[in-house]
């Protein structure tokens, strides 16, 4: 059974990324595009686009060449949109790098990507400077010190005006990211101009962002969501984007409060934080409209209680790097309600199929399988790496997920878990992103991650790692009871062990290859069940 979005087909104009990014922004001159939630430094759609403009005609000046690379590493700032639409105003491919990776990992992406030029934030300055000298980079700009002599800004002084842009916006690269590497080292996802394009408006199709919204920007740029899904995205719709360095659960509720934010993208930890914090109720959320979760699953309970407390509306999204962001939405209906637990529908232009985890067979509405999409917004493949190209893009365009999932007889997908973060229990398999969600709801517990733990007689059985909420007690046994009352005997929670904190990355996805590692080393340990 493929799968269709239930909404119209896009019409995807043709031609380069800027030009189509920048179209509102050249029409709101006064409005105010951007804001720094550190500084509170605002800048408006006419600051930006003339920066923007000037400081591509700069970039052409010192050199560069149409699909030539430029790396940026920071953090968020105004300044990283600059650095981004520059760099496509001037025909350049653009790369973006975690600012908190080692030296190492900086000269692995930097030479991968084959950078020519490198910008780089103040506070990451050394680390990058030091992984620019080993991999050769020809031009190093800095953020943070407008008045140096390599300072990204002063680019505007050449006054060259930017080049005419003639791009085949299916083939030429507009965007390089890496990937988060849950298996082996990180590959790097070439996205085209189309890839964009289709995903803005992909996302402007779920009703994420509105001309009049005030967005807040907590997901670092570097990544997909961050980068495109809300700083992209904001800018297309012409709407008001305040930009957050660090995640801080106060800062947030200030800045909800201060700027009257109405549209968010959210992890499930921060959704759960919102609904379990008591700090929630001292600021005045009124102005929150949209809140779209994503990039884990959210159970539906907690889902629903966000919605009670926020006052607004909360559903999920699903996506990936891969595909540029968005794969499916969960609309909001007519009557105001949404799918909970379900991740959506399509967005326009998209498919997708489910195979059986064992022989690739299509399966059928209401079957777990892999899930595989195709549309517009699919990468063209990854950089340097036909083999596992090959694997992830099969002919005819269909895109391995490596999630697990399936879609009912209305065509909303529900996720179950990553295909490598199975539990594979005896002859069963358990997704341990069922028992988070389950474990989640148990009032005593403020986060918690299950992996699998080695055990001789059943192979894998599956461990809770969980955070209590301060002033609280619980078990082991009591959770693991809490569990096996919900949930097929074969998905039990066998094992629970109390930490102070779980592994997450940058976008708040649990880092199970961290504590799987872990259990492998220690090969068990905590609380374990009877069996």
């Amino acid at each position: 059974m493929i799968v269709d979005s239930p909404l119209p087909p896009l019409a995807i104009p043709d031609g380069d990324f800027s030009s189509f990014a920048l179209r509102r922004a050249r029409e709101l001159p006064d409005k105010v595009a951007l804001i720094d939630l550190d500084t509170g430094a605002q800048t408006t759609y006419a600051d930006l686009t003339r920066m923007v403009d000037a400081c591509a005609g700069g970039l052409v000046a010192r050199g560069l060449r149409p699909r030539d690379i430029v790396a940026i590493c920071a953090f968020n700032t105004s300044a990283y949109a600059l650095v981004a639409h520059a760099v496509w105003r001037a025909g350049g491919t653009l790369v973006t790098v975690n600012p908190l990776f080692t030296v190492g990992e900086m000269q692995h992406e930097l030479a991968d990507a084959g950078a020519r030029y490198l910008v780089a934030a103040s506070e990451v300055l050394d680390h990058a400077q030091a992984a620019a000298r080993q991999v050769g980079i020809e031009a190093m700009f800095t953020l943070g010190h407008n008045d140096g002599p390599d300072a990204f800004e002063t680019l505007a002084d050449a006054r060259q005006s930017p080049p005419t842009l003639s791009v085949n916006p299916h083939e030429d690269r507009a965007l390089i990211l890496y990937s988060s590497g849950t298996t082996g080292l990180p590959k790097g996802v070439m996205l085209t101009h189309h890839n964009l394009k289709a995903a803005a408006l992909q996302l402007l199709s779920g009703d994420l962002a509105r001309q009049e919204d005030v967005l807040v920007a907590v997901s670092p740029f570097f990544h997909v969501v961050g980068l495109h899904g809300i700083l992209n995205l904001g800018l297309v719709a012409g709407a008001t984007t305040v930009i957050v360095r660090r995640f801080d659960l106060g800062r947030f509720l200030e800045a909800v409060q201060k700027y009257r934010i109405s549209s968010a993208f959210l992890t499930p930890p921060v959704v759960n934080e919102l609904v379990k914090n008591p700090l929630v109720s001292e600021y005045d959320l009124g102005s929150l409209r949209s809140i779209l979760c994503a990039a884990a699953p959210l159970g539906p309970e907690a889902e629903t209680a966000a919605a009670e407390r926020l006052g607004c509306t909360v559903r999920q999204g699903y996506g990936m790097t891969e595909a540029t962001g968005p794969v499916s939405t969960n609309l909001v209906k007519p009557d105001g309600s949404v799918r909970r637990g379900s991740v959506g529908q399509l967005v326009p232009g998209t498919e997708a199929k489910i195979e059986d985890l064992a022989d690739a067979r299509e399966l059928g509405a209401g079957e777990t399988g892999e899930i595989l999409v195709r549309g517009p917004q699919v990468m063209r493949g990854y950089l340097n790496n036909p083999e596992a190209t090959a694997v992830a893009l099969e002919a005819g365009g269909w895109l391995h997920t490596g999630d697990v999932g399936y879609a009912d007889a209305e065509g909303y997908l529900w996720i179950v878990d990553r295909v490598k973060e199975i539990i594979k229990y005896k002859a069963y398999q358990v997704a341990p992103a069922e028992l988070e969600a389950v474990l989640g709801s148990h009032p005593s517990v403020q986060d918690v991650a299950v992996v699998p733990s080695p055990e001789p007689d059943s192979g894998e059985v599956p461990k809770a790692f969980v955070v209590l909420k301060a002033g609280n007690e619980a078990s082991g046994d009591e959770l693991m009871s809490y569990v096996a009352e919900r949930v097929a005997p074969y998905k039990k929670v066998r094992m629970v062990e109390f930490v102070d904190v779980i592994p997450k990355s940058p976008t708040g996805k649990i880092l199970r290859r961290v504590l799987v590692e872990r259990e492998r080393q220690s090969a068990g340990g905590g609380a374990r069940s009877a069996g």
